[in-house]
């Protein structure tokens, strides 16, 4: 139960002053205002920061795909939606004539799921999939707003093991995933705000598919004109 204090920490415009129609409706709109403004300044520093991170790491994902590679996805919670967005957004592109890419969500398969977090518990769930699935020169993609998730950590060590390009997204310092130097790539966005978080890191996944498709096209590209000139 949120405390009085909690509930004027989270919204100040509903305390303090009587309140009529007109004022809540200026005070909602104020805080729509703030909100966008936030979104607006986390979202530019956070590609100020990362954004040759990300293009290192496209690079790196398109070379799994030139070499028959296959991504895989996973996150908890908020971030197991992002995981299976991410997933479709690479096997089903929206773009005409862009190809499908092979891509995996490991938090589709709620039996899986079920069946490894009874039998060996939670921290399994992704690991489990990893070894059944995964093979050296594949690529992991892991999201965690926190960047403490033990499976999603626990994957990405395995992953290291076999030989799996990862790449993690994360919030706040990075937590584990910045520290523990088992992601070849990680974005953090700099914040505390789940919300934010979430907002940065569908806009970065989304940045990332585009720029793996680029760099695939010109490959095509190339090779159709070598293909014109012989």
């Amino acid at each position: 139960m949120s405390s009085d204090s909690d509930l004027k920490a989270l919204y100040p415009f509903l305390h303090g002053q009587p309140q009529t129609p007109a004022r809540l409706d200026a005070a909602l709109l104020h805080s729509v205002e703030e909100k966008a403004r936030d979104s607006r300044e986390t979202n530019a520093r956070f590609f100020s920061e990362h954004a040759p991170v990300l293009v290192a790491a496209a690079k790196a994902l398109a070379d799994v795909y030139r070499g028959g590679g296959r991504m895989f996805s996973m996150g908890n919670g908020g971030s197991s939606c992002d995981a299976s967005h991410v997933a479709v957004e690479f096997v089903h592109p929206i773009t005409a004539g862009r190809p499908a890419l092979a891509a995996t969500n490991l938090v589709a398969d709620l039996a899986m799921i079920s069946a490894v977090g009874n039998d060996l518990g939670f921290e399994h769930v992704f690991v489990r999939q990893l070894l059944a699935q995964g093979r050296k020169g594949d690529a992991l993609i892991g999201i965690s707003t926190s960047g403490n998730s033990a499976n999603i950590m626990a994957a990405f060590a395995k992953a290291r093991e076999i030989g799996i390009l990862t790449i993690g997204l994360a919030g706040g310092d990075g937590g584990k995933m910045k520290s523990s130097g088992v992601v070849d790539y990680c974005l953090v966005v700099p914040t505390s705000s789940i919300h934010r978080v979430q907002e940065c890191h569908v806009a970065a996944y989304h940045i990332l598919w585009d720029l793996v498709h680029t760099l695939l096209a010109d490959d095509r590209g190339s090779a159709t004109t070598k293909g014109a000139a012989a």
